[in-house]
């Protein structure tokens, strides 16, 4: 009979792509990851893994496998929601993946309120963009994603996925203290051309939404520096290196050399909490929603300090 945790492995892997990604998702080592591969090897005398080059690709047979896994997963969770439903209480692993700055600004707090009041749920934070994690949660590979987008950049959840609005994020133009812009209390979107821009890489809802809103005034960006964390972009401004528009949450306390100036209009983004709709009915899941809606007042609040 195959075992489920090994079978759960090798759909980790095939959803996150490499050992040591699968391996963060799940909790475990990437050692772990590989022996319980490897044992699921013997079980079917299948090869499921293949070298290619410093990673590995799934063989054909792994990547059937994978598939029944995730029905098998799907079936186990609907089981798990029933009994949860029935006991009525928050229970069993919670698995959140939540991008960087509400991992840093909104999940500590979150995390640690339902485990003061909910012992019985044992609830695990992973940080991932949210163009990833969309598809993890739609994939069965997470439980409850915390995800954003942007007013002219919308972030759709796919069949089969609900979700719920948690509060909207503000933006800001950071500038360094000695810019012509330093002064004002605001700043129209159509004076920013020729502007050298600080801001995350290609790929990031971030920079996605920075090229199409400047592109619409009008200007096409000179990005000159990217980086994926926030006090690494703030860092970057505060030496002078350019400009940058950076959402409040979990940016933190800014230096004496960085100017914060509203934009006219002001850009948001807006938080949602994705799930899938087999496990709505989960106490898990709705009460780590409500804590979340419960929780973004006061981390709204903290990130306007």
């Amino acid at each position: 009979m195959l075992d489920l945790q090994r079978l759960r492995a090798l759909h980790a892997v095939s959803v996150h792509g490499t050992v040591g990604a699968a391996a963060a998702a799940l909790g475990y080592t990437p050692s772990a990851v590989s022996q319980q591969i490897a044992k699921l090897e013997r079980e079917t005398r299948t090869t499921l893994l293949e070298r290619e080059g410093r990673g590995v690709r799934l063989t054909d047979e792994a990547r059937q496998l994978a598939a029944t896994a995730q029905t098998l997963m799907a079936i186990v969770e609907r089981a798990e929601t029933e009994l949860e439903e029935r006991r009525g209480v928050p229970a069993g692993r919670l698995t959140v993946a939540a991008f960087p700055s509400a991992a840093r600004g909104l999940m500590p707090g979150v995390l640690a309120d339902l485990g003061r009041r909910h012992p019985a749920l044992d609830a695990r934070l992973t940080e991932i963009d949210p163009h990833l994690s969309v598809d993890l949660v739609a994939k069965g590979a997470v439980d409850l994603a915390v995800v954003h987008d942007w007013d002219i950049a919308p972030l759709p959840a796919p069949p089969g996925v609900e979700q719920a609005v948690i509060g909207d994020d503000l933006c800001d133009l950071l500038v360094p203290a000695g810019h012509p812009f330093a002064g004002r209390e605001s700043v129209r979107r159509e004076e920013l051309g020729g502007e050298r821009w600080i801001c995350q890489p290609p790929g990031r809802v971030c920079h996605d939404w920075l090229l199409r809103t400047l592109r619409a005034a009008g200007h096409e960006p000179e990005v000159v520096h990217q980086a994926d964390e926030n006090p690494t972009l703030v860092a970057l401004v505060a030496a002078g290196l350019g400009v940058a528009l950076i959402p409040r949450l979990g940016r933190g306390p800014l230096p004496p050399e960085v100017v914060e100036i509203a934009l006219d209009p002001m850009p948001v983004r807006r938080l949602y909490a994705l799930w899938r709709a087999g496990a709505a009915r989960r106490p898990a899941i709705a009460q780590t929603v409500r804590t979340l809606q419960e929780f973004w007042p006061r981390a709204a609040a903290r990130a306007t300090r």
